[in-house]
């Protein structure tokens, strides 16, 4: 036998069955002849729980290899394989360049006191327009005087103010 270790054991809610999970450190077939050994001592070990537990029923007992220390393994040397890919990107990526601009939807700041100006003239053209047309439909301007922000145009706004 093999250096064996007792992993896990789950029994029953009615202690009728239990399930032993082991590992055995060495070759394979130290581990072989360890899950031979266990198999033919299984009689021996449940007459040794009896005595022990001192219940009315002996739970049978099942020896099961635990995979658990294999499987971390592998995933130990998965963790190892996709570090050293990391490193390798990082690696390229520190000596990469930009195939184009840095960043192409950048683009030059124009100087603000033009395009102000131009905005200005913009909005002041768009405001004689809107005259023009209120006059052509034959509306006073008057009855479009601005509003506050509670939607009150200037005579409404003075007899609002009139009533506080």
């Amino acid at each position: 036998m093999g250096f064996v270790t007792i992993t896990d054991v789950r029994v029953t809610g009615d202690l009728q069955h239990a399930s032993v999970f082991y590992t055995v450190y060495g070759t394979e077939e130290e581990q072989t002849d360890t899950a031979a050994a266990l198999k033919a001592a299984t009689g021996m070990m449940r007459s040794e729980v009896g005595k022990q537990l001192g219940t009315r029923l002996t739970p049978t007992l099942e020896f099961i290899h635990d995979e658990l220390p294999d499987s971390a393994q592998q995933l130990n040397e998965l963790l190892d394989e996709a570090k050293r890919r990391d490193e390798e990107a990082r690696a390229l990526a520190a000596q990469a360049s930009y195939a184009g601009d840095a960043d192409p939807y950048v683009k030059p700041k124009e100087a603000d006191d033009d395009a102000s100006d131009d905005v200005d003239d913009e909005l002041d053209e768009l405001d004689e327009i809107e005259d023009r047309d209120l006059v052509e439909l034959g509306l006073d301007l008057d009855d479009f005087g601005e509003e506050d922000e509670d939607g009150l145009d200037d005579d409404e706004l003075e007899e609002d103010e009139l009533r506080d």
